[in-house]
């Protein structure tokens, strides 16, 4: 049976937090609000639940899985950064916004892309997600919650309930979320490369 947590999206409650970290310390899939979309989330060291979110998904391992960080010194630790792209990084987080970085040996193999050896790192501005991140004290391996033969991404609760009952182990009710999508950027070259149009604005990035 998939629990559902009813979180307050400005005050989080403490108690379902902790619990929520619970049941991703015990290997569990959680579907989590975040600033665009609702994500799928998980243990950044699980590997039996890494792979069940990309069952899940319906992707392979060439899919860029996210790290939700807590901020730019986690993005540091997991992706390398120069000068310009902390600038860039500074001026857009928290926010709407995915970047694509190359990986630092912190990553797990597993999760980098297999040729580029990159990742998917973003810092999410909400409140329930940060204050999950906070109790985990590491990154979320995540997923835009979109499932396979979808167009759109899921934004409500009670209908990602419905759809992934017992295929997911908790849903995090905090409101209604965006309809759109992060936007991908990917930093990883000399030049950003804008790969999604999404919620965030691209004009930082001189798209």
């Amino acid at each position: 049976m998939t629990q559902f947590f009813q979180v307050h999206p400005d005050n989080p409650q403490l108690r379902l937090i902790k619990q929520a970290a619970q049941v991703i310390h015990a290997g569990g899939i959680v579907a989590l609000p975040t600033d665009s979309c609702y994500a799928l989330v998980c243990h950044l060291d699980d590997k039996e639940a890494v792979m069940r979110l990309r069952r899940l998904r319906g992707v392979d391992d060439k899919h860029h899985l996210t790290l939700l960080c807590r901020d730019l010194s986690e993005i540091a630790q997991y992706a390398k950064v120069d000068n310009r792209q902390y600038r860039l990084l500074k001026a857009t987080t928290p926010g709407p916004y995915t970047f694509i970085l190359e990986a630092t040996k912190e990553v797990p193999r597993r999760l980098s892309h297999p040729s580029r050896k990159t990742i998917g790192l973003r810092v999410p501005e909400n409140r329930i997600a940060h204050a999950l991140l906070e109790e985990l004290g590491q990154p979320l391996l995540g997923t835009t919650l979109m499932l396979p033969g979808d167009d759109v991404a899921l934004t409500d609760a009670e209908t990602i309930r419905a759809r992934l009952e017992r295929q997911i182990d908790l849903v995090i009710d905090g409101g209604a979320c965006s309809l759109e999508a992060t936007t991908v950027v990917d930093l990883s070259d000399d030049e950003p490369v804008l790969i999604r149009q999404g919620r965030g604005d691209t004009a930082p990035f001189g798209f």
